[in-house]
């Protein structure tokens, strides 16, 4: 079903972390994909009932650091063979163990720099703007004491109705359209 027009999804707010965790298992089983929880601190068993295990922060960290030694390694190829030759003692112009140590420290520079890119670009930030921010309760409680599961209307599964009585079913405070 095709989610309605300037509906985001339901959003169900609970008093505990136990709850919260309760309510995604369940909506996990019951078929949901599409879903989200907000906590004021990080709470593990939340991100292993949604199943979040994608991160490919590590591969971007990894391509980085291969980009790194790799720059490292044709610039100063380049410059020490082409671009300044310098023939000091007769040493041969590719000598490449003076080359690790400053292809290391590049090594580490661009992982660093792609790890920390990477994580702000894969995480949609900065992000300005959401619409759960419209939710009553959310400024003030998903950052101090309140936990929320939002099921969002893209998900293949939702109908207004019954995921609303689905949220329902659960000790929750309160459940909420959101808006676009």
């Amino acid at each position: 079903m095709p989610p309605r027009e300037g509906i985001y999804g339901l959003i169900a707010e609970f008093n505990t972390p136990s709850e919260l965790v309760h309510a995604t298992q369940q909506a996990r089983e019951a078929g949901y994909r599409r879903m989200e929880c907000y906590t004021p601190y990080p709470v593990e068993e939340a991100a292993e009932a949604l199943h979040f295990h994608k991160n490919r922060v590590p591969l971007v960290c990894l391509l980085g650091g291969i980009m790194g030694v790799t720059t490292a390694f044709l610039m100063e190829t380049w410059i020490n063979v082409w671009g300044y030759p310098l023939n000091i003692a007769g040493r041969p112009l590719f000598s490449w163990p003076a080359f690790i140590i400053p292809a290391y420290e590049w090594t580490i520079l661009f992982a660093g720099l792609s790890a920390a890119f990477g994580m702000i670009s894969l995480n949609g930030l900065p992000q300005l703007y959401h619409p759960v921010f419209n939710a009553p309760n959310f400024r003030n409680g998903a950052t101090t004491d309140k936990f929320f599961l939002c099921l969002e209307a893209t998900d293949p599964k939702f109908s207004l109705t019954e995921t609303r009585a689905f949220l329902e079913q659960f000790p929750t405070v309160s459940v909420v359209e959101v808006d676009h």
